[in-house]
């Protein structure tokens, strides 16, 4: 079972809510510091262990410098994601560039920086060789198993994915960098996500070690860093259990040493790419109610939308809700809970058991550290709301501010912009 508490006491959150402006976002620095660590000494036992924290996930400077400062690199997929990594100090080999359908300018931008370039597909070797002129000294590509391999519910079957190098170009693309000159190459997958079971890490594992031992044999090349990808899930809803990592790293360990030691190819780098795992459990977004209605169901209305939150929309997602102060009461209303959109599957969650809630009434939507304020948008004009940090001495921080009308018109040209509302 998976416990959802607050990172703080209810009377603290609703002290918290009554000071700053909902909704809002609040991050627990302790709990994300301790799992970081945590999940570094799980691996420390991997050659070279890193995990390039997937800057999609939460892309907040002040968290990505807490991340680094635990030795964390970057996982990078755009422009704006290389220059915030850059910013938070995160340079070089710390930076893993895995990007589709790219632009020369991001090619161009990544190898300025010396980042691991990961390759989505067979046609982006001429594609990165023209946009920075020369060929890097170390590649890395990012397979697709095809039908070899069967993804999960969230990211798909890979025979239908538009990401990696099939099974069928593999061994070429290797065969050919190396005669481009390229000295140091690395290998990729990304078959899962938010997965809870771990035998489908471990399986993944076991296929890029098959594979790395392949390349070596076929196309003399040896793969000096396995990036694992992400996937590794959270347990959203309270009757889920979370990944077992200590026996994915003991799993993975012993396939390291029957597989990767006896073919000669130790050692062997292993890194990931996690950010919902790191940072998911430890973000909440803090919302009031504006209104409690009762139509042909019963709706809870909320100042925060799926411009706050999209994934319930987007995927029909579970994310625990808390009524603050009412923990003690029973769950025996049921509710849709809503925001403000005109859009019919702006919806938190349907049909929940809540207590009986109020007008004004403050809520805490759980498990909202990953994917959430970063998949937010601007639909219906409604603006972005602030992320604040609970810090290790237990003070609270804004590490950003809400989004104004005026950040809202900014990039606009026309008569009567600067109006002021």
């Amino acid at each position: 079972m998976s416990e959802k508490k607050l990172p703080i006491g209810h009377g603290q959150m609703l002290e918290l809510a009554s000071q700053l402006p909902t909704p809002f976002y609040l991050y627990d620095e302790k709990a994300m510091i301790e799992h970081a660590r945590s999940f570094k000494r799980l691996f420390a036992w991997a050659p070279g262990f890193c995990n390039y924290y997937a800057i999609k996930a939460c892309p907040n400077p002040t968290i990505l410098k807490l991340l680094a400062q635990e030795g964390f690199g970057a996982d990078c997929s755009s422009l704006p994601e290389l220059l915030l990594a850059k910013a938070c100090g995160i340079t070089g080999k710390k930076i893993m560039f895995t990007s589709n359908d790219t632009p020369p300018e991001e090619f161009k931008a990544a190898y300025d920086l010396g980042a691991i370039i990961n390759l989505d597909d067979i046609t982006h070797m001429e594609a990165l060789q023209q946009a920075v002129g020369t060929t890097p000294d170390t590649i890395c590509f990012r397979y697709n198993p095809g039908p070899d391999r069967t993804g999960n519910a969230i990211i798909g079957n890979p025979v239908e994915a538009k990401y990696g190098v099939t099974t069928a170009q593999i061994i070429d693309c290797y065969r050919i960098m190396k005669e481009k000159g390229v000295k140091h190459f690395g290998l990729h997958t990304m078959v899962a996500s938010n997965e809870l079971d771990g035998s489908y890490i471990v399986e993944t594992a076991r296929m890029l070690f098959d594979l790395a031992i392949r390349i070596h044999k076929e196309a003399g090349v040896r793969i000096e860093f396995i990036d694992m990808g992400g996937g590794i899930g959270i347990p959203y809803r309270p009757d889920q259990e979370a990944m077992d990592l200590a026996k994915v790293s003991n799993d993975m360990h012993e396939l390291y040493e029957s597989m990767i030691v006896p073919a000669g190819l130790d050692p062997l780098q292993i890194v990931f790419e996690c950010g919902r795992v790191i940072t998911g459990p430890y973000g909440y977004l803090v919302s009031k109610v504006l209104h409690v209605t009762k139509k042909y169901k019963d709706y809870v209305g909320l100042d925060a939308s799926m411009a706050n939150l999209m994934r319930p929309a987007l995927y029909g997602s579970y994310h625990h809700i808390t009524v603050v102060g009412k923990d003690t009461m029973p769950c025996d209303h049921t509710y849709d809970v809503t925001g403000s959109l005109c859009e019919n599957n702006d919806k938190f969650a349907i049909d929940r058991k809540l207590p009986e809630v109020q007008k004004g009434d403050i809520v805490v939507i759980h498990d909202a550290g990953a994917h959430g304020h970063s998949m937010g948008f601007n639909y219906n004009g409604k603006l972005r709301c602030a992320e604040y940090l609970l810090k290790r001495d237990g003070s609270v921080v804004m590490i950003r501010r809400a989004q104004t009308y005026d950040d809202y018109v900014q990039t606009l040209r026309f008569e009567g912009a600067e109006v002021e509302v």
